[in-house]
């Protein structure tokens, strides 16, 4: 897909981070925006910003909930006409020793960061192929946000792995059965490592039904600071991520990398997978990072 002047883009998480930016480029293309976050304010802001150069429809959206995405897909539908290129890019995130995450704290991550994509793909997978049957030359694109989370199993980070690693599996088969079709919808999957976002402070938006009186552990403490430290100290921008996802779609590459130079570990994992070895210690590379970790645990549990 490397025509976008005109065409339809759905961005979900689209208030900041990479979904702003996504948002941003997508708009210098000249393509019509449909933005969809949970936060009505950062929301509105990028709306009004953006519509200085691009049409654009703005919907508060829960993407836990597929009736919201539904709703999402019918006002896309019902103001455009058609929908071209989609982003299931809405995330959070949570650490900590992963027996001491509680339900909510599941329930929360995983309906965001899974049954968010899962709506997506369940959702807007169907109304791109009707989009398809009426017309002969449509071309379409599915981007589903995972992390370099959804190819490794970092300690402390036990729930965001889980979801990250169930967005891959997802984007993988969803690849296989649009192939089985023949449909002319492309799929890539975006895996991007430490960017400086405000992830590490998405328990600020956490709904007020999943939030617990529990006392974080010293755990999920120390897996907070090291997120923010990473994140705060990344080089690679949310506005390079935008522009290598985009220059993906125009290449047709399903797997979508920020730093490239972290698949070693991914690689030192699935050689201890078909060796039937224990787990590679996806901080091999990084021992400074585990040392964090400890540190912040070290008598505390």
């Amino acid at each position: 897909m490397d025509e976008f002047h005109g065409k339809v883009a759905v961005i979900t998480g689209a208030a900041s981070g990479m979904g702003r930016e996504f948002a941003n480029l997508a708009g210098s293309l000249g393509m019509k925006l449909v933005l969809a976050d949970v936060q009505p304010k950062a929301l509105e802001k990028a709306a009004d910003e953006l519509a200085r150069h691009a049409e654009v429809l703005a919907m508060v959206c829960d993407v836990r909930k597929g009736a919201h995405v539904q709703e999402l897909a019918d006002s896309a539908m019902a103001r455009f006409g058609a929908v071209h290129l989609v982003f299931n890019n809405a995330g959070v995130g949570a650490g900590g020793l992963v027996w001491e995450n509680s339900e909510e704290d599941w329930e929360w991550v995983l309906g965001v960061n899974l049954w968010g994509a899962i709506h997506g793909v369940r959702v807007f997978t169907r109304v791109m192929l009707e989009c398809a049957a009426q017309d002969p030359g449509y071309r379409g694109w599915i981007v589903n946000t995972a992390s370099m989370a959804g190819l490794l199993n970092s300690p402390a980070l036990g729930v965001y792995n889980v979801s990250k690693h169930a967005v891959v599996s997802l984007t993988e088969t969803l690849y296989h059965d649009l192939k089985l079709v023949d449909a002319p919808i492309g799929v890539s999957v975006l895996c991007p490592y430490f960017i400086p976002t405000a992830i590490a402070q998405s328990h600020r938006h956490r709904p007020d039904e999943l939030r617990t009186d529990e006392i974080m552990t010293a755990s999920q403490m120390a897996a907070q600071a090291l997120t923010e430290k990473a994140v705060g100290s990344g080089k690679v921008s949310a506005a390079d991520v935008a522009r290598l996802t985009f220059d993906a779609i125009r290449e047709e590459r399903f797997y979508v990398f920020s730093h490239p130079q972290a698949l070693g570990a991914v690689a030192e994992r699935m050689d201890a997978l078909v060796h039937a070895r224990q787990p590679a210690d996806p901080y091999a590379a990084t021992p400074h990072l585990k040392e964090i970790l400890k540190a912040g645990m070290k008598g505390r549990r």
